[in-house]
């Protein structure tokens, strides 16, 4: 494998960027399809998101943005970063590669068609290559770490449901255990698990769900909010059984709490998307107690706030935690303010010059307060975000 692109390569990708703004969804869509032409391929993704074309747009913008940098790939590390741990949690493996360069050079000549000359083909063959590389060697390196941890493992393992508990009207957390008794991996705090329901009845459905509990060798806790039409979330609420066995991978994803947090904290989260910020919220009132803590999260009203008592508790056991709940619709007896949290009550409230600050939620929740945290002179490095399903966008460009 080369060490470096050919000045060719380099040029003739990039020349082909204008084509890829212009017709990248196009591509990805029939990337897409000639892939799931082989159904063990087909099983490894979450086809939710492919049915939402979330996927495709994600996708869509990825291979441009590669297009767009591939003379300057460090630009990319945090990208790069985050597709190696999805491939980690979907137990993508380099043999699954071949498959994706094939479909992806195949969907590239049938959109654009004659633009997509020889040369164009075989230098796009050899970038994909040059990327896999890099990809198929950070999982390596994850995979290895995992398996030398206690409890660590690679690939699918059987878990039991063996708590499940109502959190709100729509949500409810689930505890999961190894059906082989023995100890799990202790996560870091903010990682998501991927799960598969095939045990479940549920042929090729996976999901993709925060932890919220704090790390730890026992168990896991994931909280899932009921899903219009959702597959896998009502199974979990209507059908899923203590003993229930479940197909896990172990934690993975880079939205995560520093082992020894240097700023304070805050952890702004909208809806169910507070699951990643308990974990942290646990694992800093358990190891970090000097260290300013600020707990904000929105919801519609007390009937869908998940875990409110639990974050109170924790608040108590810790000096420096602070927390603030906002109800788009509130009642007499609820503590927690009225509307929405706003950029100025932020700037108000907590200390956004000193902060490092944590954000997970629904996507028009992160479009709004990414942004404004930056145009509140906010700097990108000290603002961390967690996406439910696919990056399509980078909301700190």
């Amino acid at each position: 494998m080369a060490t470096q692109l050919s000045a060719e390569t380099i040029a003739l990708v990039k020349a082909t960027v204008p084509a890829l703004a212009e017709h990248g969804v196009a591509i990805t869509e029939a990337m897409y399809r000639r892939l799931f032409r082989d159904e063990h391929i087909a099983r490894l993704f979450n086809q939710s998101n492919q049915n939402s074309g979330a996927q495709r747009f994600a996708l869509a913008g990825a291979v441009l943005a590669y297009a767009q940098n591939i003379d300057n790939l460090p630009v990319l590390t945090t990208t790069v970063e985050r597709i190696a741990q999805k491939h980690v949690g979907y137990a993508i493996l380099p043999e699954h590669y071949p498959f994706v360069a094939t479909a992806l050079l195949g969907a590239i000549k049938e959109v654009l068609g004659e633009a997509a000359t020889d040369p164009i083909l075989a230098a796009w063959g050899e970038a994909y290559w040059f990327l896999a590389e890099i990809l198929m060697n950070r999982e390596a390196v994850i995979r290895q770490d995992l398996v030398a941890q206690t409890g660590g493992w690679t690939d699918w393992r059987r878990f039991l449901i063996t708590e499940k508990r109502a959190e709100s009207d729509i949500i409810v957390s689930f505890t999961l255990r190894p059906e082989d008794g023995g100890p799990v991996l202790r996560h870091k705090p903010g990682q998501y698990l991927t799960l598969r329901f095939d045990t479940a009845g549920l042929s090729g459905v996976i999901r993709n769900y925060s932890i919220s509990c704090g790390p730890n060798s026992d168990h896991y806790r994931i909280t899932v909010k009921r899903e219009p039409q959702g597959e896998a979330s009502g199974f979990l609420h209507d059908s899923a059984r203590l003993g229930s066995v479940l197909e896990v991978t172990a934690p993975a994803g880079d939205f995560c709490l520093a082992d020894s947090p240097e700023r304070p904290v805050v952890l702004l989260s909208g809806g169910v998307g507070l699951t990643p910020m308990v974990s942290m919220l646990e694992e800093i009132a358990e190891r970090h107690k000097a260290l300013p803590t600020y707990f904000v999260h929105g919801t519609a009203d007390r009937h869908s706030h998940a875990l409110a008592a639990h974050v109170r508790h924790l608040a108590r056991l810790h000096d420096n935690i602070e927390v603030a709940t906002f109800y788009e619709r509130s009642e007499p007896a609820d503590a927690a303010n009225t509307g929405y949290i706003t950029i100025d009550w932020l700037r108000d409230s907590v200390p956004l010059d000193q902060a490092d600050i944590f954000l997970c939620g629904p996507k028009p929740f992160l479009r709004h307060f990414v942004p404004s945290l930056i145009a509140a002179n906010v700097s990108p490095d000290r603002i961390h975000y967690e996406f439910f399903g696919p990056t399509d966008e980078n909301l700190a460009a």
